[in-house]
Formats: structure tokens, sequence, C-alpha cells
């Protein structure tokens, strides 16, 4: 929200209030307590009739420190609030005095004031101020309506790019723009977003994380264009500095602050095909689209019945249409035995003609008016009603609700809705309408993820949720939303992806092809390519089938193609599926976040790094042309063998069955044997191909176990010419020399020198040449 108009002045109406110094201080062994008049106090008399801020300042956790700044402290908060995991005990924080300057260290991360100065917090680490809070950085505004928001703005330094605030489709790069913090459905082509999240970080060292769960208002060096600026309607502004210093490491003390992902089930990890929404199918469409995926050599892991596997006008009844599914039990069944898991669409909402509607009303468990009276509109069902997640029977009846699906044989849900929430409501727990407008996602996914983690069991339970808000990457996994069926929409999903990586979440998918409208079979084959080189890959539309033969025998050859490709892939993507759960790294990143000390890739937005060591460049144009940045080093293209240098740009134009995947110098990069289910055994045969390593290198390979832990550990050493790996695996293994002539033992293969090694082969050492 701006509040100036132009440098000088400000707004109609609007009256500004800044701490402008330091009045006292209360200093603790671990934190202190500032009071900031808001003007200068020049005599006695200058304490009357004014304001008084107080600013807290303490740490939370190693590296972290946070800084709540309050006016009035008389309206306690209804809640609700993040939950967050502070560290409690320990000496990671220490204040300390030098002179009138007063000092707050936290690991490597220090908070500076001058308490006989003009007003200003600065945030250091490595000899460096980070960023600071001068004048007008901290305060109150008030305007014409009465309304009284704190405020707080950090500056930017030359050159410093702003990165996240949750999964935002507007350019990648936040500075210049205008962000709320507030869930809407507003599909992938707008300024709104389904899942935002108040946290950004920047390519200086740090991120800041507003602890407010409503309404945030951001001006990303927008109304003051070297500043950014956070406010929120309260008395009371809370806000955490999180040291890096590199991305990664901002990340993890973030996710270590909020909660990181649980590990999904292998089996998630495969294709997904969808009925599509608002199409004509019945059992006899699903089992012709699993016989056709079957007979085009497609392996398929789950099947997803969208929204009229319920009757219309009756969603959410959780009950099947009997006119087109008229032996549910039957059919599941039938699924399970061809080896698919199943989920099936669900929402929080509950239409009137739903039978659950009046059980629902009569036990208090549908959100209420403040008049008593049940809140209802027809937008999206008719009569439609919200489920009361605060309520903490509603929630266990609600569970109740899909807990005989899961008997019917379903595996997940997917969670759509949960942004639409009003304001003119009265909660079962009091909670304060703002506050659970963005929160109420949180309690709906919870009560969904939770069951699913009870029946299923630990490392089973995955949902495919829309809408999120902080805490929400506990609960994988979540997807795109509402796309157009364009190389336009395609690309700003990336966009939305990457940043939502950058707020702390770990996977990530899209309706590959897009949801509104039909994609031509460009558009299709390139966002397959995409979509199965995504965390999770779901073929899904709205009106439109998603099934490749709808798009010609070449989208059948190259879905084929990249399903299998990601199968093989597996303990590579698990072991980055690990490290998500580990320590909040993303399976999908943003270039910056593995090239962090390289400038061009601060702004890359159409590639990704896919895990440590894989560069994906989906292609976005008709013409195959594809231009993408490539950093320091020889690369080599996974699917060719050819080799890249960079740093520099390149373009080319790739035919469908290639894209720019370009493995890491010098990584080693598992692939599994198999490539009809991403679930098997992944030691069993497993290729370590090596590209390229440097003399003196040596990289560890862990090829995780279905539980994440590693199953097998593999060291590859070069020194001079020979290559030797090191395993503890008693399975067989192979070694690809990616590039290499084949030589000695090994075999000839179109991307170099192939080594087979029996089971309880434990050592290797071969020539590279």
């Amino acid at each position: 929200m701006k509040f100036t108009d132009g440098y000088w002045m400000m707004r109609p109406g609007v009256s500004a209030h800044h701490a402008a110094s330091v009045a006292d201080a209360v200093v603790a062994d671990d934190r202190f307590t500032l009071y900031a008049p808001v003007g200068p106090v020049g005599h006695r008399g200058a304490t009357l009739n004014a304001p008084l801020l107080s600013v807290d300042c303490w740490s939370p956790a190693e590296g972290v420190i946070g800084v709540r700044l309050t006016h009035h402290a008389g309206a306690p908060s209804a809640g609700p609030e993040f939950a967050l995991s502070v560290q409690e005990e320990g000496d990671h924080a220490k204040t300390r005095r030098d002179g009138s300057l007063l000092h707050l260290d936290s690991g490597e991360l220090s908070l500076t004031v001058d308490t006989q100065g003009p007003w200003r917090l600065d945030f250091a680490a490595g000899g460096r101020v980070l960023t600071s809070l001068g004048a007008r950085g901290a305060g109150f505004v008030t305007d014409a309506e009465g309304r009284h928001f704190m405020v707080a703005r950090h500056a930017l330094a030359v050159g410093e790019t702003v990165y996240g605030l949750g999964e935002r489709f507007t350019p990648f790069a936040k500075n210049g723009q205008s962000v709320d913090i507030w869930q809407a459905d507003g599909g992938t082509s707008s300024e709104q977003a389904y899942k935002n999240i108040p946290f950004h970080l920047t390519d200086r060292g740090y991120g800041v994380f507003v602890n407010h769960p409503g309404l945030v208002s951001y001006e990303v060096g927008s109304e003051a264009v070297g500043q950014v600026q956070f406010s929120v309607e309260d008395q009371t502004l809370e806000f955490f500095v999180v040291h890096g210093p590199t991305p990664k490491e901002v990340l993890a003390r973030y996710t270590s602050l909020t909660g990181r992902p649980a590990l999904p089930p292998d089996w998630s990890f495969g294709l997904w095909l969808s009925t599509s929404f608002t199409t004509d199918y019945d059992e006899a469409t699903v089992g012709r689209f699993v016989d056709g995926m079957t007979d085009a050599g497609i392996p398929l892991s789950v099947f997803h019945f969208d929204c009229f596997w319920m009757r219309a006008y009756h969603w959410s009844d959780f009950v099947w249409n009997p006119e087109v599914f008229p032996d549910p039990d039957g059919m599941l069944a039938r699924l399970k035995d061809r080896g698919l898991r199943v989920c099936v669409w669900i929402n929080p909402y509950i239409a009137q003609r739903s039978a659950l509607f009046e059980e629902g009303m009569a036990h208090g468990y549908l959100l209420r008016r403040p008049d008593g009276g049940v809140w209802q509109w027809d937008k999206w069902q008719a009569g439609m009603a919200l489920v009361d997640f605060t309520n903490p029977a509603a929630r266990a009846w609600y569970a109740d609700k899909l807990r005989v699906l899961l008997d019917q044989g379903v595996d997940c849900f997917k969670t759509d809705f949960g942004e639409r929430v009003p304001l003119d409501v009265s909660w079962h727990d009091g909670s304060d309408p703002e506050r659970m407008h963005n929160h109420y996602t949180q309690l709906y996914n919870e009560t969904v993820f939770d069951l699913l983690r009870e029946v299923r069991g630990e490392g089973e339970a995955v949902v495919f949720a829309r809408s999120t808000t902080v805490g929400g990457q506990r609960l994988p996994v979540h997807w795109g939303g509402d796309c157009e069926s364009t190389f336009e929409a395609m690309a700003e999903s990336l966009r939305g992806g990457l940043s939502l990586g950058l707020s702390g979440f770990g996977f990530w998918s899209h309706d590959i092809g897009g949801f509104e409208g039909t994609p031509t079979p460009a558009v299709f084959k390139r966002w397959v390519q995409f979509g199965l080189l995504s965390s999770h890959s779901r073929l899904h539309g709205s009106t439109s089938y998603r099934v490749p033969w709808e798009y010609g025998e070449e989208a059948v050859a190259v879905t084929r193609a990249f399903t299998r490709l990601k199968h093989r892939l597996m303990p590579y993507l698990y072991g980055a599926a690990v490290q998500a759960r580990e320590s909040g790294t993303p399976t999908m990143r943003a270039m910056l976040l593995e090239f962090p000390e390289d400038p061009a890739c601060r702004t890359l937005d159409r590639q990704y790094m896919l895990g440590d060591d894989l560069l994906v460049a989906p292609v976005f144009d008709e013409s195959g042309t594809v231009e993408y940045y490539v950093p320091a080093g020889t690369w080599t293209d996974i699917l060719t063998g050819r080799e890249v240098t960079g740093p520099g740009w390149q373009r080319e134009t790739h035919g469908f069955d290639t894209l720019p995947l370009l493995a890491r110098p010098g990584s080693v990069i598992p692939f599994g044997a198999r490539d009809e289910h991403p679930a098997y055994d992944w030691c069993d045969g497993v290729t370590l191909r090596v590209h390229r390593p440097a003399d003196g290198s040596g990289t560890v390979t862990s090829v995780p176990a279905r539980d994440g832990s590693p199953a097998a550990v593999f060291t590859v050493r070069r020194t001079g010419g020979t290559v030797t790996v090191e395993t503890d695996s008693a399975l067989p293994w192979r070694l690809l020399l990616v590039g290499a002539a084949a030589g000695g033992d090994a075999t000839a293969d179109p991307l170099g020198a192939l080594h087979t090694c029996p089971a309880g082969t434990r050592r290797l050492a071969v020539e590279w040449s």
C-alpha cells in the first residue's frame, strides 16, 4: 500500500509517524527493547501528547533476528498465528555495548543501533551492512478512513534484487512491484496469487519474513525506489531478518523456522493422468485412457478423478455419481490391480444441495455470519458454505467423510480451492477474519494431510494443493493453478514455480498442456518435456482431454520418452527430494540458488536447475528455438552427449525429442536401471554417469532408499588419468564415463565408455581416455 505522494508529500488524509531516535533501551543478555519517540525530543514538554513506539529485538534462532514494532499494545490478537519452531535454549544470541552503540549478535548476523543518534537499525554480517531501517524505516500511518497501519521499510543496495513472496506469476525479480499477500483465485496471468508467502530474499545474503498471517502489503522498490516497504493494518508489526550468506542458507534458516516438507512417496513422482474438469467421462472413459497409455508404452502412476466424480450441485458430498460410476469399489479395485494409485478432487465448500449441508449446519460445522446464520453464496456452488476448520469437531467430521474414500481405495486428494474466504463471518474459535483469510488453507490442508498420514502411514501422505500460506511447505505437493494453454502461460507458470521455491517450498507441479483452452500439438509436446522435468507431473485440462494421442503420434512418443527418462532419473530426483526435506532447498531451483556469485543468473526465469546438477531450459517457442545461459565450465547434454562451454548464452533449435538438459561439469548423476515405474530399488543396477571430472576432484553420490536414508554411497575420484569409484553397495552397478572412449573392460556406449560391475564390486579403477 502506498502512503506517500512522491518524495515530499503524503497522500490526502494520510498521517505518518516514524521512529526518530531512541529515548530509552532496556537490555537483557540476549535481547533488548527500544523506546522510540516519533519526533524530536528537545525538552521535557516534547514527551507529552506524542506517540512512543516499542521496538523489541531478539533472536529466535542462530542467524535470525526478530523485530517487533508496537504502537498500542492493549489489543491482543485473536489469532491465528503461524506455527514457528523457535530455539528456546542456548547461547545463540547475546547483546553487547560499544559506547552509544547497542548490538545484538546471532551467529554472524548482528543488529546495531546508536542509542544517541538518529533512528537507524543496521543489520550486518561478514563485515558489511546487509540492510538498514533508517529515517522513515519504522512507524505507523493513519488514513482518512481512520485505519491504522504499522509500516517498516528496509534499504536496497545498488543492484540488489528481490525474490519470493510466494507463487507469483508477475516478473521474477520483484523490484518495482506492489504485492499484496492475500489469497485469491485469480489464475496464473494476473498479479493475484493462490500461494502468498510474506517472505522475500535478496541476492545480498539475507531474507525477511513478516510474521503476520493476514494482509501484508509490499512496495518493493516501488513507492520508495531504494526501499522494500511492508505494512499491516494492525498495532503491531513483527518481522525476522534471516541471514545466509548464500540463498540456500537463507532458505535453510527460514524453513528451519517455519517448517520443512515431508518426503513425498516415491510413486507420486511418476506421471499423473486426469479426467480433466468439465469433459464427459465415465468408467469406460477411464478404462479407455488407461488402456491407451498402456498400449502406447507410457507408464502411468496415478489416475486422478476431477470434480464430476461427484454429482453436479452436490459438491462436496464425497459420493460417487452413480450414473457414471455405478461400481466405484470395483472400479478402484480394477485400477489398483493395474498398479495405479488413485487421486480424487475435493474442496472445503459444501453446497446447499449436498446432504452434508444440513448435517454440517445442525452440528455447527459450517462457517457462520456474525448474526449466527450460515455464511453462503452462489459463486462456484449454489448456496455453498465453508467448513469451519477452526472447530476441531468440524475437522474430525470432514476427515471422517474422506476416510470412507480411503477405505474404498483412494490414495490421495487434490485439495483444490481454499482462497475465497469471506471477512463478514464469525469463526468458531474467535479468529480474526482478516487474519484467517489467508490461513484457512493451512487448516484445510493439514486436516487432509494428517488423515492421509494416519491412514496410509508416514511417508505415504501426499496432496495436490492449490492454495497455501506460511508452513504449507510441510504438506506437499502444490500445483500452479489455472493457466491458459499457451507458451506464454507455460512461461508464467515457471516463474510462479521458481518464486515459490524461493519462498521455502520444496515441491511444485503444474497442469501439463495448460488448463484453460486446448493446446496446440507444439505447446503440448513442449509442456510435456517441462512437466516431466518438474518434481511432480500431471496431465490435466479444463474442457479438453490431455491424453497424448489427442495431439498426434509424435506427442505420444515425446510423452513416452520423457516419462521413462524421469523414472530412470529417480535415484537423482529422490536425492533432491531428500535435500528439500533436510535443508529446505527446492527440487526445482532458480539459477541463483546454485550460482549466487554469477550476476548473469540473478534474473533468469526461463530455465532452472533440477537438483544440484541438471540445467533445464524449456522451449517456449513454436519454432523450437531456445535461448539460455550456461554458467562457467563444460556442461554435457545428457540426451545427446554434446558439450556446451560457458559462461555464455546459447541459442539453439530443438526438435520435440530434445531440449537443453545439461549436466554440471564434474557431476556424477545416478540413473536407475528401470523406466516402467518410479518406485523400484534404485540401487540395483544403478548407472553412475560421470561428466568429465577435474583432476584431483572427489564426488560423493548417495543413492537413497524409499525412506530417504542412504541405501548406497559411491565416492568418485579422479587422479591424473585414473577414475576410481568406491562404494558400500553389494548390488550390481555400472559406471559410464560420459565423453570418454571405450577401452580395457569398457564397452562402447553412445555417450561414452561403459563399465559393468557385478554384485559385490566395492572398488573400480579405470583410465579416462
